[in-house]
């Protein structure tokens, strides 16, 4: 019986929907399976390409929000198509060499990304603004996952950083090393702007914070700020603007009002080799590891067939 009502759902829609309609859903899947490349015995379409670029938007939709997300994801545009053969071969190769994954590191990832989110449905409703279901996000990390295995077992294991290419970094870039001026500050937050700026302005005229807190209502925090660290445009002009003991007039910042005083001023200092040496095995890694890694790939690519088709 349901088979039967199927089959004359379609014929009805065949028979009865306008022909411009029909035209222009035969147009935009023809669009979207446009084979674009082949890798081996693999095709890339369209849609493949627009799949791998909403799940990148999805990711960086964990740091960026907005103008600032769509510059992102604009901005690798230009390399997706190389992207996705890449990771075709390298899936290839994880299933050649019979690489594994635990399902449960999938399941690990999908909640982890779902902690951003309010709800089930929050989370359902923005993968489907990306043009993905669950079922997509699933298999995308784990093909993700797999080819992080790979690269782990062929490239990443293999490279290591002698003591001396830290040290001889460290001498060839100690300028690189100078901790910038830090500024440590009480931070008093309020949702109120009456009370923000008598708080403020009580505090310059010299009574105690303690005094004031049984007063009125507001939390405080502590901040410790480097000079040209990341912080808001708003809060840098306000905290390297004050002298030691100063107090700000109130910043707003979203819904909030933030009031700093500064309590000590901590100079610019040369890092010790010691100090430095975390930092600079971890930059002496990543280097290595996308060099090996470029390697690695380009003897892929040269045992591999790769045709691209897009104009």
């Amino acid at each position: 019986m349901i088979k039967r009502i199927i089959n004359f759902i379609i014929l009805f829609t065949l028979v009865f929907l306008p022909t411009y309609y029909l035209l222009s859903a035969n147009y935009c899947l023809y669009a979207q399976d446009k084979v674009i490349a082949v890798v081996n015995n693999e095709i890339i379409t369209q849609k493949d390409l627009a799949d791998f670029l909403n799940f990148i938007r999805l990711q960086y939709s964990r740091q960026f929000q907005g103008k600032a997300l769509e510059e992102k994801v604009d901005s690798m545009k230009k390399d997706l198509l190389q992207r996705l053969i890449e990771d075709r071969l390298i899936l290839a190769q994880a299933k050649l060499d019979k690489i594994t994954m635990e399902p449960s590191r999938v399941k690990a990832k999908i909640d982890e990304v779902k902690k951003r989110y309010g709800s089930e449905s929050d989370f359902e409703l923005d993968l489907a603004k990306q043009g993905l279901v669950r079922a997509d996000l699933e298999k995308k990390i784990g093909e993700q996952l797999l080819m992080y295995n790979l690269v782990e077992q062929k490239v990443r294991s293999k490279v290591m950083i002698r003591p001396d290419e830290i040290t001889s970094f460290y001498a060839q870039n100690k300028r690189q090393f100078l901790k910038p001026e830090e500024r440590v500050l009480t931070l008093i937050i309020s949702q109120d702007e009456a009370i923000a700026k008598t708080v403020s302005y009580q505090l310059r005229l010299g009574t105690k914070l303690e005094l004031l807190a049984a007063k009125y209502a507001f939390t405080t925090d502590k901040l410790s700020a480097l000079a040209g660290q990341e912080l808001r445009p708003e809060i840098e002009d306000t905290v390297f603007k004050l002298g030691l003991g100063e107090v700000s007039n109130p910043v707003k910042i979203g819904a909030q009002y933030f009031i700093f005083k500064l309590d000590d001023i901590m100079g610019s200092q040369q890092l010790s080799l010691s100090q430095a040496q975390d930092k600079i095995k971890e930059y002496l890694f990543e280097k290595k590891m996308q060099e090996e890694l470029a390697k690695w790939l380009d003897e892929l690519k040269k045992q591999s067939y790769i045709k691209i088709l897009e104009n």
